[in-house]
């Protein structure tokens, strides 16, 4: 290890953003990969620029090794509108010539991996940037700066605009990897997989930790206990989130370098994230038995088809996450499903007391002559939530905002802070399906946090699409993916179900429970097709009953096993039931034979 950077006292501030950082002294290490965490305006993008020289402090030290080569992604770039793919990637139409032009190995072959990584393979080298999106843009920066080799890598914000394939390569890139790595990111999925230090931007400040966001979860936790130095409101949080954290897969639970007995400790008297018993009656109250019955769907995104033939139903109660690559249709499903578009063939039927709510991508509109918590009260003063009852300002502060802030003009806040504004204001209008696309963007951690806790407990049903795999798992029970065939695939493994399909090269998506495929069956009408099909659902209740029966039964032999009468009676029932399942699984065979897709 050699450092390659040192801060000493730095200090920097803003007129209308106040100060950021005081007296902040830093090392960085030749092999660090460091995750940079804290509250949207705490200063982490600030840091970046005074860690990559781009920006002086007020006051302080800031000194690279010599011939330091860095190279950064900021949050905000402009490339030249007349540049091509090659110009920007292999050139310096972008990077300036300190960083040098094409390498010995970045010929067409190796951006080509990286540009196929990025999600965007489907560019040539001589593509023009000009008519490209802010997105394409951002990407095809990110892939300039992969293909050179650098003593230190700066990336902030790196995986917007990356789907859930995307992250997962640009991760394990980043690990093999060589040279330092500093990252602005509110994917805690990709912090845990690259990092192995955390800081914390805070109070002016920057603390250090050891591991990626797990490890920061845990550790920030310990620290605050044996302190004693935060709220109940707080404490009660971070225990939460430190209980899914440890009751997740082991790959999670695994990273974290601290004492594993004091985070068991900790975390001993924490239920569940979320009862799901009491979650699902309470939906099925507000919500009847139907939220939406799709049939036989066609629908079209200009002139692209994104379904042919959808058959689909939504559950009350049903936490659905959507995957897909970008332009797979997310977006266009959820504007179907919020009523915002019809579909162009087939029907969609929507429960009559469904309440949808539907957050887009988009900043709508906001009263800007408003301030803030004038604006949470314009939609609600008070606001129920599961079993929560909220004032406007209790909901405003699970949002991040603080006192003071609440009382800020809504014409001034960020464009993070007005998504949070956005999402507080769709939950007070109390509906009880969700929508959300892309949730988690321009979000901080703590504010991600907060948003999961509050959704854990809400009852109703949840459909989201998001590249954002820690909250896919946190919050969702069901995940389907878009591959852009027309279907929607259930996939039982999850988010790492989906991306071992798109790895997988000519890979043949199966049809989802409940989505329609195609009739194939010989002589099956459509109308035959989706009687059979209720006769399978039917059938397959009819065996669940008949298990937890039989599993009755069983319990019933243990508990009376000196009981002769009593054993003679279970065990004529036990033979009964099982002949029972015997003739409903062979029935459920030969009628699944003669349907498509099961």
């Amino acid at each position: 290890m050699a450092n390659i950077i040192n801060l000493d006292r730095v200090s920097k501030g803003y007129g209308a953003a106040g100060q950021l950082l005081t007296d902040v002294s830093l090392g960085l290490d030749d092999d660090a990969r460091i995750g940079i965490v804290g509250l949207n305006g705490a200063g982490k993008s600030t840091l970046l620029r005074m860690l990559a020289k781009t920006e002086e402090p007020d006051s302080g030290r800031v000194t690279h090794r010599r011939d330091l080569r860095v190279a950064s992604l900021p949050q905000t770039l402009t490339l030249d509108a007349d540049a091509t793919v090659s110009d920007v990637v292999l050139g310096t139409a972008w990077l300036p010539q300190s960083m040098g032009a094409e390498h010995e190995w970045a010929g067409d072959a190796g951006v080509r991996t990286i540009l196929d990584g990025l999600g965007m393979g489907y560019l040539g080298l001589d593509t023009p940037v000009g008519p490209m999106s802010g997105g394409e843009r951002r990407r095809v920066a990110l892939a300039a700066l992969l293909v050179r080799e650098s003593d230190l890598l700066i990336l902030d914000e790196p995986t917007n605009h990356l789907d859930v394939a995307g992250v997962d390569w640009l991760a394990k890139h980043l690990i093999t990897r060589r040279g330092a790595l500093l990252v602005v990111t509110h994917d805690r999925w990709f912090l845990d997989a690259v990092c192995t230090m955390t800081w914390e931007v805070v109070d002016q400040q920057v603390h250090t930790y050891e591991g990626g966001y797990a490890a920061w979860v845990l550790s920030r936790a310990e620290r605050q206990r044996v302190a004693a130095s935060v709220e109940a409101r707080r404490q009660n949080l971070l225990r939460k989130e430190i209980a899914w954290l440890r009751r997740g897969p082991p790959a999670r639970t695994s990273k974290p370098k601290f004492r594993i007995d004091a985070a068991n400790a900790l975390i001993a008297d924490v239920p569940p994230a979320r009862d799901q018993v009491s979650l699902q009656r309470l939906a099925t109250t507000r919500l009847g038995k139907q939220v939406y019955d799709l049939e036989q769907v066609q629908l079209n995104a200009g002139p692209k088809s994104i379904f042919s033939d959808l058959t689909w139903q939504v559950g009350p109660g049903d936490r659905i996450a959507i995957l897909g690559a970008n332009g797979a249709g997310k977006t266009t499903l959820l504007r179907l499903l919020a009523g915002v578009t019809k579909p162009d063939g087939g029907r969609l039927v929507t429960g009559s007391t469904v309440r949808p709510a539907f957050l887009s991508q988009e900043l709508k509109e906001l009263p800007g002559h408003l301030r803030l918590l004038e604006a949470v009260e314009e939609v609600a003063k008070r606001v129920k939530l599961g079993d929560r009852e909220l004032s406007a300002g209790q909901l405003a502060e699970v949002f991040g905002f603080t006192d003071k802030r609440i009382w800020t003009p809504v014409s001034d806040l960020s464009g993070g802070e007005r998504r949070r504004l956005q999402m507080l204001r769709l939950l007070a209008t109390e509906p009880n399906v969700l929508l959300l696309d892309e949730p988690t963007n321009d979000l901080d951690t703590d504010t991600l946090a907060s948003l999961e806790d509050l959704l854990d407990s809400w009852p109703g049903t949840m459909i989201v699409a998001s590249h954002d795999r820690y909250l896919v798992e946190r919050v969702t029970d069901t995940v389907y993916g878009m591959f852009g065939d027309g279907r929607m695939v259930h996939l039982p493994g999850g988010v790492e179900e989906y991306l071992a399909r798109v790895a997988t090269p000519g890979f043949a998506p199966i049809t989802a429970k409940g989505a329609e495929a195609p009739p194939t069956g010989p002589g099956l009408s459509a109308a035959e097709l989706r009687q059979a099909r209720k006769d399978l659902s039917r059938l397959e209740r009819q065996m669940t009953k008949l298990s937890e029966k039989e599993a009755k039964i069983n319990e019933g032999l243990a508990l009376h096993g000196s009981d002769y009468d009593k054993l003679v009676e279970l065990e004529a029932q036990l033979k009964a039931v099982r002949q029972e399942i015997a003739q409903t699984e062979e029935a459920w065979m030969e009628l699944a034979e003669k349907v498509p897709g099961n």
